[in-house]
């Protein structure tokens, strides 16, 4: 496996003893190459002797892989590139995050491959790269201006080449017309920097100028420098040696030197070749015309690469230009044309990434111009175009899965905008509105519960009522609500955003269809999971007469997941199964199996698959969606605690209890980090703690457990509630085990008349309460009593799951059974 390695330098020179110490060095893992402290600025060849090693040693390594290093966002995006050729999900389908993680994990395992070499090239602060430092049992080289890695891992620094390095290096660059005498007074002038040789010898090679006429030329340029008194940061050989290339480059082809002024702006990785191929309005006319001729702009591209201004990566179909040219090609402009060229840049990136955001097929794109946002300040650019272009970006970002550098390009527009447009404009609104929805993914409810209120009231103010952002910002107030606990409340923000959407526009789409199935997800939070039902068939109906599974297809995961859910929540266990089988296999093959809505699609359907019977099934998904979520997500984000809740029940169901219980009570102790205390979601996961108190031995602290955790359901959904009932119906059986017959009958009985006016009588869980009601009966010799329930139910299993599913059996048996819960996503 070899990806993104720069092309081969065919003049590199020397460095042999170099390569030699870095091949011994990583025998300890990670070896970082730094400059010598005299030379940190650039131009002695830390990433050209990175590229050569990769070359040199490459039968050494199963898999070399090259990965931009000088932003941070450019890390983790690379990481994930190597996800396919490990044969892991890719981010197009997993998400950017998901993926980086995903090929470390692997890494460190050394699967596939345990010899490997990664290539981490201008590192500039050791403590970024900190999480993203693969370990395990390959190689990780690393190129840095910053000597402080020497301090960090094993380094090997790199100064200017020695004088017979220099000279070998040009006699090979100027095949023909330059002696080693000649070479070595070039030499001793470009104070044997390899970057100002690499200049000189191309400018020789090209035009074939004298050294004698070469060195008079740099000592007057040298001299003008020097008397110019003015302060500069890179060394005067490597200035006036680039200058004299400009020169000629200029007279050669003025537009060659538009052209790389216009590079100068871009980031210092490679620049889509793309990028620089459409003129849009606002450009210069040399730049569009130059663009129109696509053979003179193709002749421009390749003077640039004959001068050695620019590296062009032909089968990449990229051009780059080292960041030391970048600098002083900018040094040289004045102020006003370094802004009107930076903010061509910015035009030009726009035209680049005109593309919808939401369809994979254009991350790609997206991904290419990334490392160059920051570099050329798109976050300064007020220009519509350019702010669209900014949004864009958090959006491909967001549905990439990229959740992380999302936040911080997020954070940066929002500093930059909020100063230069004012807190009220409409664009840093949706900004807001962007990071209240990273910070529900990312699990941080409160912080994005504050944001979104301040973000609702002035949209509301200043954008009205149906504005676009003002709607998704209600929508997400409704999630907030719903992350507190409010269901109510949530339900009634909800259903106003619809109502509002409705009034808007009478067109059948996601956003419409979005705002149904949040209502929908309310229904069913308070437990009316026959409107639920109603609202969701509907809406899937529409999106597939649409074709809307092909064009959205995680928003069409939603609303088919949700529809499968209510199903099974309606008491339709099997129904809910064959759904669920359809929308999980149709959300791998869309999306792949760690893309987030997979993973929620996977535990509704090991859910399903448990309430129907199929234990090992179940089991066997909810295991496997568990681990994901950990390794995406962390331990303690609330999918990550929904799928233990899964898996919990599912092991407790197939009577693996000591496993259950460990589980179970790490996850109820989690809860309150995520939701506060009070949430109806903390007290349900409690009552499935207490039926493991119980089965394990631990009766009285089961009472104790959902007593609490019923007095919590009543105070926040009353007494008539699916969660509520569910616990009652736990905690009479803890009753009826400990003794307490009359009481046990009472609650069970009355859950079981609540059950039926909820839920209807042949509900699996009001059967669950009659078969409880019977077997209390019968402790308490009302046996003719119970025989007539004992019919009805029976019959009640007939009609809906049969005889021979578990839960009929333990009725027909005569034992209890117990109910549990499954947090739904919020």
């Amino acid at each position: 496996m070899w990806g993104k390695v720069p092309p081969r330098n065919k003049n590199f020179t020397g460095r042999t003893d170099l390569l030699e110490r870095l091949r011994g060095g990583l025998a300890n893992r990670v070896t970082a190459v730094v400059p010598h402290a005299l030379h940190g600025l650039g131009g002695v060849g830390k990433t050209q002797m990175a590229v050569e090693y990769a070359y040199r040693y490459r039968s050494e390594y199963d898999l070399v892989w090259w990965i931009p290093a000088d932003q941070p966002v450019l890390v983790r995006s690379s990481l994930a590139s190597l996800a396919q050729p490990l044969g892991l999900p890719s981010a197009s389908v997993s998400g950017v995050e998901d993926a980086a993680n995903a090929v470390l994990d692997a890494l460190r395992r050394g699967e596939p491959y345990t010899n490997w070499l990664l290539i981490f090239d201008n590192a500039d602060e050791p403590e970024e790269l900190t999480e993203t430092l693969p370990q395990g049992p390959g190689h990780v080289l690393i190129t840095s201006r910053n000597h402080r890695w020497a301090g960090v891992v094993d380094a090997v620094p790199i100064d200017v080449f020695t004088r017979e390095e220099s000279i070998e290096f040009l006699t090979r660059r100027v095949p023909r017309g330059i002696s080693a005498e000649n070479a070595d007074r070039l030499a001793e002038e470009l104070g044997d920097l390899p970057l100002a040789l690499e200049q000189a010898g191309a400018l020789h090679a090209e035009t074939g100028i004298a050294v004698s006429d070469y060195l008079q030329l740099l000592g007057e340029r040298t001299s003008q420098l020097l008397s110019q008194g003015k302060p500069t940061e890179y060394p005067v050989s490597m200035t006036a040696a680039w200058a004299l290339s400009v020169a000629s480059l200029e007279e050669k082809m003025p537009e060659a030197l538009e052209l790389l002024r216009y590079c100068a702006f871009f980031g210092p990785e490679p620049i889509p070749r793309d990028a620089v191929s459409k003129a849009v309005p606002g450009l210069s006319p040399g730049l569009s015309a130059l663009i129109g001729d696509p053979i003179r702009l193709s002749r421009a591209i390749g003077e640039l690469g004959r001068f050695a201004l620019a590296r062009l990566d032909l089968p990449a179909r990229t051009i780059q230009v080292h960041r030391l040219i970048q600098a002083l090609v900018r040094d040289e402009l004045s102020e006003s044309e370094q802004e009107r060229l930076r903010h061509e840049v910015h035009l030009l990136l726009a035209e680049y990434t005109r593309s919808d955001p939401n369809d994979a097929a254009n991350w790609p794109k997206y991904l290419n111009a990334l490392g160059h946002f920051e570099p050329a300040g798109v976050a300064q650019c007020q220009d519509p175009v350019v702010r669209n272009l900014s949004l864009d970006l958090i959006t491909y970002l967001y549905t990439s899965g990229d959740y992380g550098s999302a936040r911080n390009f997020v954070q940066s527009f929002l500093e930059e905008w909020t100063v230069s447009s004012g807190a009220d404009h409409e664009n840093v609104l949706r900004l807001h509105v962007e990071m209240g929805n990273l910070l529900r993914e990312l699990g941080q409810y409160p912080d994005a519960t504050e944001r979104g209120l301040q973000t609702l009231d002035v949209a509301e103010k200043t954008l009205g009522p149906d504005h676009d952002t003002t709607l998704r910002a209600l929508r997400g107030r409704a999630t907030d609500l719903r992350s507190s606990g409010d269901f109510q409340q949530a339900f009634e923000s909800d259903q106003e955003a619809l109502r509002r959407i409705e009034a808007k526009s009478n067109e059948k789409s996601f956003p419409l269809w979005r705002a149904i199935n949040s209502v929908a997800l309310d229904y069913g939070l308070q437990s009316d999971y026959a409107s639920a039902r109603t609202l969701l068939e509907n809406v899937f109906r529409e999106v597939l007469m649409v074709g809307g599974q092909a064009t959205d297809p995680s928003a069409y995961v939603n609303i088919y997941t949700g529809l499968a859910r209510a199903v099974r929540l309606s008491g339709d266990f099997s129904e809910a199964c064959d759904l669920g089988e359809d929308a999980y296999a149709f959300s791998i093959e869309s999306l792949g199996p760690d893309h987030s809505w997979t993973l929620r699609t996977g535990k509704d359907l090991s859910i399903a698959w448990r309430r129907a019977g199929d234990y090992d099934r179940a089991l066997e998904v909810g295991e496997d969606v568990h681990q994901r979520y950990v390794r995406a997500f962390g331990i303690g984000h609330p999918d990550t605690l929904a799928a233990a809740t899964c898996l919990a029940n599912i092991r407790r169901t197939m009577g693996e209890f000591q496993e259950a219980l460990t589980l179970a009570e790490d996850t109820v102790r989690r809860y309150p980090r995520v939701y506060p205390p009070e949430h109806p979601y903390y007290h349900a996961c409690s009552g499935n703690l207490a039926i493991l108190q119980r089965v394990t031995g631990d009766v009285a602290q089961a009472r104790k457990t959902n007593e609490k955790a019923l007095a919590g359901l009543e105070f926040k959904l009353t007494r008539d509630h699916h969660y509520s009932l569910t616990v009652a119906l736990n905690l009479s059986s803890d009753l009826a085990e400990l003794g307490e017959m009359e009481s046990a009958h009472k609650l069970c009985s009355g859950t079981m008349r609540r059950l039926r006016a909820l839920l209807g009588d042949e509900h699996p869980l009001t059967l669950s309460a009659a078969a409880n009601t019977v077997a209390n009966l019968r402790a308490l010799g009302q046996d003719e009593e119970a025989d007539e329930l004992f019919a009805e139910t029976e019959q009640g299993y007939r009609h809906t799951l049969t005889l021979e599913h578990p839960d009929a059996q333990v009725f027909l048996e005569g034992r209890r059974l117990d109910a549990d819960f499954d947090p739904p996503p919020i």
